[in-house]
């Protein structure tokens, strides 16, 4: 039965600034309002969760390795910050510019929902009381997808948003999401 709520977090342009397949600890650039929402988040009692495209790895740009140390150097500021991380499930396939076995079509990479079923059935979640963040439409489209009831659409506002027609919310800054949360739950417990 599914009885836990996540929040959903894609990472390059969600919660790092997006330079271009980040592999490493110097380039990673924390964005402004992630741990605070990530924190409101976890009081409201969401598991945090990311999920992830890392075409990097299909292109042989780095390693599987380099991206598992980071992962865990980035959980590590998340924990510090008291917002510890659930899980991430990532996908290093690209069906066209992926190197060897990298190079297919996958279920895990957005816009296929893959990810977020696999964190829904690992997790026990209830997707419909899950919310989305991430700043691309097919992050968007895989939430819409899985079934995830809120999905917020995080504009970078530098030009090349494409506003994204499954999205629920647009939001501009990440701290426009911590209320969009509390009023989810508030919303949830007056139904059950």
């Amino acid at each position: 039965m599914a009885i836990n709520r996540a929040l959903f977090l894609d990472r390059d342009g969600v919660i790092n600034h997006d330079s271009g397949y980040t592999s490493d600890i110097e380039s990673f650039r924390f964005i402004d309002g992630i741990f605070d929402v990530c924190r409101a988040a976890k009081q409201l009692g969401y598991l945090l969760i990311v999920v992830t495209n890392q075409a990097g790895i299909g292109r042989g740009y780095y390693s599987e390795q380099d991206f598992a140390i980071l992962t865990k150097w980035m959980c590590d500021q998340f924990e510090a910050e008291g917002a510890a991380i659930s899980d991430v499930f990532y996908c290093p396939y690209h069906p066209e510019h992926g190197v060897g076995h990298y190079k297919k079509d996958s279920f895990d990479r957005k816009p296929n929902p893959g990810m977020l079923l696999q964190a829904a059935d690992k997790h026990e979640l209830d997707l419909n009381r899950s919310i989305m963040i991430g700043d691309k439409n097919s992050d968007m489209q895989a939430a819409n997808e899985a079934g995830v009831g809120l999905r917020c659409h995080f504009l970078s506002g530098d030009g090349s948003d494409v506003v994204s027609d499954v999205a629920t919310h647009q939001i501009s800054t990440l701290q426009e999401s911590i209320s969009l949360l509390t009023k989810s739950v508030v919303h949830i417990n007056r139904d059950t």
